[in-house]
């Protein structure tokens, strides 16, 4: 075994056993590739990546490849979930050589970090104009020792570059009406309204951006956002993205070049499916649909019951690969695909060729080896709801024989913070209160194992036991958001107590003199450039997810300072979203309950006072972008009683249950009808 076989990243165990001398990210490969005087390389991947796989594989388990690159070089193995700051420099000097990244990424650089060559997969031999990755080695190798001053200029110019790319935002002002009504205008240019899709051949899931139609719909009355939110929704929830059988989300649908179907790549991720499950609830609580409550609740029931760790909190990923019933072999979606034959084996004649025809399979198949990937066709048979949920268990079941995908059981705190804000709203939304449970039980998880004495959080944990690397900023804000979300749901105002610890180090720590926010703490470890990135990936970027904590977190407490860092974080947005609405959906969902106010709900009045819980439902089904929720007994003006700031000097109305609600310093007349409330928040359906 190499130097991996102590880490506690699954992505990492799994290389422990190749012939290469693996080092793990830290100062001691960098003090041996000096000692050496060889480069560096460095290979970034994630557990649940499927080309990631194939190149270990072909590579790094062949025992030739693994001698030269021994003999040759210092190699560096990194988790880019474990480490985000370490992928973000190196993937952001990735595209500004080459055009564009992925993984997974090799970056040749020299002992002192600084990076001269890249390339993301590398073929065992030369193949579609790639060069062989034994043909990279031997390149690099031969510049290292015959133009090392070549190599040294390259590497100090991209150090360069890179150093002088931080972004200032003290000029930009906060987001407008203008800003906003830009960004949705751009956004209609970009979707395809026969498909609902954006466009493109590869088609991600658009959570972040739908959040923001729906929140433009709820403050502006925008038919068009709804309209493109539903869309959207509809695509997505239809096609092979989502597990018609299990519930859940796929990394990303490609468009076939021979057109037909879209084809999923498989690996499920935790954090698409916490934003997803949440979007789907918010699309509910708009428009009432049944398609979006069915995958709001089928969503949150496949985190629970395939991402759910003992510990509690949630794991990572499942694999794209699991082994082909048919064949044996270890093939990416095997897991998901279905024949003809093998429905009516599970189903029987007339139940199988229903779902044949209701699902999309075809004789052909849609996918690989004469399979079909499940999907709702539009012009699908109209089929009894209850009929159809008896297959989908039916089939459930017979799934869950097959061999199942690998699964990264690394508890990421962002991703966990993204999952317990969606239970919570989940389980209060449909009168779950297992899901609020199974939240709640994530968060105690977060504050037992992943938080220090000081309140700093750590970025992964494994079977119970913490991680070495520190949080990162979009730790601290989707965590923070998480609590937050679970203090509305459960009326418990510890979580509001520890978020309120988290963005206090957002200030403290993230934040630079001019608003804009660092992706690592002002004393994490110093890379050649210390990263910062605005936009949304796959996960609402943790610049925005900051802004938005410490926005709802200046709702609740009445804090000038947070409010005012909250707005300075969101000049980002006036500068961006009018040109990229599609890469800060976060920020311009957030910038949307900055303009709302948000508004401030305080619902008082006895514990078991059916009419407090009806107010307290009714509130968070509110629509009103970011509107933020308290719920207890009254709170005296000396601090006692109810456990959050805005139920201070609320008091009962005729002696009953009352909710009172505020924005920009003026407040509502308090009501104890559930009805005027709704009306105060916008929960009119159309």
């Amino acid at each position: 075994m190499n130097r991996l076989a102590g880490v506690t990243s699954p992505y990492l165990l799994q290389h422990a056993d190749n012939p290469v001398d693996w080092w793990p990210w830290g100062p001691e490969a960098f003090e041996e590739a000096k000692r050496r005087d060889v480069p560096v390389l460095l290979s970034v991947g994630y557990s649940a990546c499927h080309w990631c796989h194939v190149m270990a594989h072909e590579s790094f388990e062949d025992e030739a490849a693994a001698a030269y690159m021994n003999e040759h070089f210092v190699s560096v193995k990194v988790d880019r979930e474990e480490r985000p700051d370490v992928d973000a420099v190196y993937m952001e000097a990735v595209q500004a050589a080459t055009g564009q990244g992925g993984w997974p990424m090799s970056v040749f650089m020299t002992p002192d970090g600084e990076p001269f060559y890249f390339g993301t997969y590398f073929p065992p031999e030369p193949r579609h104009g790639m060069p062989s990755f034994r043909q990279v080695l031997e390149g690099v190798h031969s510049a290292w020792t015959s133009r090392r001053d070549e190599v040294g200029e390259v590497a100090a110019k991209i150090t360069r570059d890179l150093a002088e790319r931080e972004l200032s935002i003290a000029s930009a002002g906060v987001p407008t009406e203008e800003t906003q009504a830009l960004a949705l205008l751009q956004l209609t240019r970009d979707i395809d309204p026969a498909s609902g899709w954006f466009s493109g051949d590869t088609k991600f899931p658009s959570s972040m951006v739908v959040e923001f139609l729906l929140r433009r719909h709820a403050r502006a009355g925008s038919v068009a956002a709804l309209e493109m939110a539903e869309g959207l929704c509809d695509a997505m929830a239809r096609s092979s993205l989502y597990d018609q059988v299990g519930g859940g989300f796929h990394r990303y649908v490609l468009t076939p070049r021979s057109g037909g179907p879209l084809v999923p790549h498989f690996e499920k991720m935790l954090y698409d499916n916490a934003l997803l499950c949440r979007v789907y609830a918010h699309l509910w609580r708009a428009t009432g649909s049944d398609l979006a409550r069915r995958v709001a609740l089928e969503s949150a029931d496949f985190m629970v019951r395939e991402l759910r760790t003992t510990e509690g909190g949630f794991a990572s990923a499942l694999d794209a690969d699991s082994e082909d019933p048919l064949t044996g072999e270890h093939v990416e979606g095997a897991y998901y695909a279905w024949t003809p034959a093998q429905l009516v084996e599970v189903l029987g004649e007339d139940d199988g060729a229903l779902a044949t025809a209701y699902f999309g399979v075809t004789q052909e198949g849609t996918f690989e080896h004469g399979t079909s990937v499940l999907q709702l066709p539009q012009d699908g048979p109209v089929v009894d709801a209850e009929k159809i949920a008896d297959v989908r268990r039916r089939l459930l079941a017979a799934r869950a024989e097959r061999p199942a995908p690998g699964r990264d059981d690394k508890i990421v705190a962002a991703w966990n913070g993204l999952a317990i804000a969606a239970l919570a709203e989940c389980g209060a939304y449909f009168d779950r209160p297992d899901l609020v449970e199974r939240a709640t039980e994530a968060a105690d998880l977060l504050v037992r194992v992943h938080m220090d004495g000081r309140a700093r959080l750590a970025r992964t944990s494994k079977d119970g036991h913490v991680g070495a690397n520190v949080g990162v900023l979009e730790d601290y804000g989707d965590v923070a958001e998480g609590f937050l979300a679970l203090a509305a749901v459960t009326g418990e105002g510890v979580w509001l107590e520890f978020a309120g610890f988290l963005v206090d180090l957002v200030l403290d720590q993230f934040t630079a003199e001019d608003g804009s926010l660092y992706d690592t703490a002002h004393d994490a470890e110093q890379l050649i450039r210390r990263p910062q990135d605005p936009t949304d990936t796959a996960t609402p970027s943790g610049w925005t997810a900051a802004a938005g904590a410490l926005l709802s977190y200046a709702a609740h407490t009445g804090s000038q300072a947070h409010r005012t860092a909250a707005e300075r974080a969101l000049g980002v947005v006036h500068a961006l979203g009018p040109r990229a609405p599609r890469f800060i959906g976060h920020g311009l969902a957030v910038a949307e309950a900055l303009l709302d106010g948000p508004r401030e709900v305080a619902v008082v009045g006895r514990a078991e006072d059916p009419a407090r819980a009806e107010l307290h439902r009714t509130a968070l089904l509110g629509t009103a972008p970011g509107a933020v929720v308290a719920v207890g007994l009254p709170r005296a003006a000396d601090g006692s009683g109810g456990e959050f700031p805005l139920l201070a000097d609320r008091t009962l109305v005729r002696d009953r249950s009352a909710a009172y609600v505020c924005r920009h310093f003026v407040c509502a007349r308090p009501t104890t009808e559930p009805v005027e409330l709704a009306a105060q928040l916008g929960t009119v359906r159309p």
